[in-house]
C-alpha cells in the first residue's frame, strides 16, 4: 500500500506514463499477464423477457433496476432463474435494496431473494451510508458480495474512496473485485479519461488487498477499458452476452473482449458471476 502523500502526489501528477508503471507493477504481481472478464445478460426487474435472445451466452445473468417491492424482486429472481439454465444470477444494488418498502430489514430481504434462487448481489456501493454493516446483513441474508462499486465519486474523494475499499475489506474479507470508476457520472462536473486511469491506478496501488480492479465495459467503452488493462486493472465486467449476428464472427462481443485484451499484451480468461474461469 502507498501512503497518503504519495496518493495525492499521484493525483497531481501529469505524468501518466510512470503512474501507469506503478499500477501495472502491481497488477502484474498479482496476476501476471491474465485478465478475466464476464459476459452479462440483464434483466430489468420490471420486465423480465420470457426467453433469452438467440446468440445469448452468458457467464453471468444480472437483473438491474430498483424493485418496487419485495414481491416484485423475487418474481425477477424466479424469472431470472429459469431463463439463465444453470448460469449464476445475480442482481441489485444493496442501495437499492435498502429502499424497498415494507421489509423489516436488509437481512430479511436478502433472505427472500435466495429463498428464490438469487446467489449474489451484483453492486456493493463502498459509498453507501454504513456500507459494512449492509455487506454484513446481506449476508446474513444467504446472499455473497463479490464486488465493490462506486455510485458517485467527488473529485475531492478520490483518495478516501479508494482507502474506504481497502478498508472494507479489511473488515469484511471476500471481496474479489472493486470497480473504482463511478457507475453514475455528473453532468455538471464530469471526469475527464485522465482523471478516470489515474484512479484506476490508485486504486491498485492502495487497495492491493483487494484481488482484482474492475474496468465496466459497457460504461466505459474499449478504448478506456484497454488502457485500464495496462495501468492495474485485470478483470472487465458486462461484456455483451447477446450477439447481434451482423458483423459476423470475428467481430463478435466475445472476439472483441479478447482481441482488445490481447492488443494490450495481455491474456484473456472468461469467468462466470462466481469469478470462476470458464474459458
Amino acid at each position: 500500500m502507498i501512503s497518503e502523500i504519495e496518493a495525492q502526489e499521484i493525483l497531481e501528477s501529469r505524468d501518466l506514463i510512470a503512474i501507469g508503471v506503478r499500477g501495472d507493477e502491481v497488477r502484474r504481481r498479482l496476476h501476471a499477464a491474465k485478465t478475466t472478464f464476464v459476459r452479462v445478460f440483464e434483466v430489468r426487474v420490471e420486465a423480465p423477457p420470457a426467453a433469452l435472445p438467440s446468440r445469448t451466452s452468458a457467464g453471468e445473468v444480472r437483473i438491474v433496476g430498483r424493485p418496487p417491492s419485495l414481491d416484485a424482486a423475487v418474481a425477477a429472481v424466479r424469472a431470472a432463474i429459469a431463463l439463465a439454465a444453470g448460469v449464476p444470477v445475480t442482481g441489485f444494488s444493496l442501495a437499492d435494496l435498502l429502499s424497498v418498502p415494507e421489509t423489516a430489514s436488509l437481512t430479511t430481504t436478502c433472505r427472500a431473494l435466495h429463498a428464490a434462487g438469487l446467489e449474489a448481489i451484483a453492486e456493493a456501493p463502498i459509498d453507501l451510508p454504513e456500507a459494512e454493516a449492509a455487506i454484513r446483513a446481506a449476508r446474513d441474508g444467504g446472499l455473497a458480495i463479490h464486488r465493490l462499486t462506486v455510485n458517485a465519486l467527488d473529485s475531492n474523494a478520490r483518495i478516501q474512496i479508494v482507502n474506504l475499499a481497502r478498508n472494507l475489506q479489511s473488515a469484511v474479507g471476500g471481496i474479489h473485485a472493486f470497480a473504482p470508476l463511478p457507475r453514475a457520472v455528473s453532468v455538471t462536473t464530469p471526469s475527464t479519461g485522465y482523471d478516470d486511469v489515474k484512479q484506476i491506478a490508485l486504486a491498485r496501488l492502495v487497495a492491493d488487498n483487494i484481488p482484482s480492479i474492475q474496468v465496466d465495459w459497457a460504461v466505459y467503452g474499449p478504448k478506456l477499458a484497454q488502457f485500464a488493462l495496462t495501468i492495474g486493472a485485470d478483470d472487465v465486467d458486462n461484456v455483451s452476452a447477446v450477439d447481434p449476428g451482423i458483423l459476423g464472427t470475428r467481430r463478435s462481443p466475445l472476439e472483441d473482449i479478447r482481441g482488445n485484451i490481447r492488443s494490450a499484451g495481455l491474456e484473456p480468461v472468461e469467468r462466470n458471476a462466481r469469478f470462476e474461469a470458464i474459458g
